[in-house]
């Protein structure tokens, strides 16, 4: 009799990995009158003995990706949002450890910030309105991101953000590039220097058996180096702003030993004005969303690895 749960041709299954994308969490913690916010979008891709699944149609060892999706629920609920980094490693461990089939977990969160909507100075509010504190807006313009990998051995946190827009408008500039009979770029002196940051950073945590990170602190620290050095950094091309940048956090936070940055550069051109008989003194421009260069590297520490996908920031 044949085997037809089998390709009869010379046909081999490649990587795969299935699970839930996108489930939209939100965790809220009620301290008395103050409320607590963490809104999370999860994604579980998960990998490992499931051939037969695609070569015969049997499901024998598929986890449904709807019970992926309960599982965050309830493990938003049982085990509280700490970080989206703590979070996702509960995740992670849950399912190589609890499903044999499974060999490798990967999370992917976004996380959406939210900031309290203070109560007025004036006392206009309604009573208590200075104590029920549970009102928010969304905050910043950036989306935290993370992702966790775990085989059942080793771990991988990849943590980052994306959409964080800086402007210099100043203290840049761009000149002594490479002319050929198609450059028409004038050199810049002193021009607008602008980006949409999208950064990934590796953690050197490996597991249990070492300290964790404060992922929250760590996060926060990240951002605020990556400012810094984008601020105060007098750039003579947005590839030596990137290395700044890069450099800056590798130098502060020893629990991070890799930065990815795709850097687009989001283009602010001089208004030509003379003939309105008028001088642009550096003061009008206008702002071009494409096409944009797009700067992108990875800045490591002395003696590691890289390890982040090259496509990673794209994503």
């Amino acid at each position: 009799m044949t085997d037809n749960s089998r390709p009869a041709r010379p046909v081999v299954l490649g990587q795969n990995q299935y699970g839930k994308a996108e489930n939209r969490v939100v965790r809220i913690t009620r301290d008395g009158g103050t409320h607590h916010i963490k809104d999370l979008n999860v994604s579980v891709a998960l990998s490992g003995d499931m051939e037969e699944v695609h070569y015969s149609g049997s499901n024998a060892n598929v986890l449904p990706t709807d019970t992926t999706k309960n599982t965050v629920y309830a493990f938003a609920k049982e085990h509280g949002i700490e970080s989206a980094e703590q979070f996702g490693i509960h995740l992670a461990r849950h399912f190589v450890t609890s499903q044999e089939p499974i060999r490798t977990a990967r999370i992917r969160i976004e996380e959406y910030a939210w900031e309290r909507i203070g109560a007025p100075d004036d006392g206009s509010g309604p009573a208590g309105a200075g104590e029920a504190q549970h009102s928010f807006v969304r905050k910043g313009q950036e989306t935290r991101v993370t992702q966790i990998t775990f085989d059942g051995e080793a771990w991988e946190v990849v943590s980052g953000l994306k959409d964080l827009v800086v402007l210099n408008s100043t203290n840049s500039e761009f000149w002594g590039f490479v002319k050929d009979k198609y450059t028409t770029l004038p050199e810049a002196y002193d021009r607008i220097l602008a980006t949409q940051v999208a950064a990934r950073w590796r953690f050197n945590w490996s597991g249990d058996e070492r300290r964790t990170p404060d992922w929250e602190k760590s996060y926060d620290q990240v951002r605020k180096h990556l400012l810094q050095a984008f601020a105060e950094t007098y750039s003579l091309s947005l590839q030596q702003t990137l290395y700044q940048m890069g450099a800056r956090i590798i130098d502060n936070r020893s629990e991070i030993d890799e930065v990815r940055f795709s850097l687009p550069n989001k283009h602010h051109f001089l208004v030509d004005l003379k003939p309105f008989g008028l001088e642009n003194d550096n003061e009008i421009y206008y702002a071009a969303d494409r096409p944009y260069g797009l700067i992108e590297a990875t800045v490591l520490r002395d003696g590691c690895e890289p390890r982040i996908p090259v496509d990673l920031t794209n994503l």
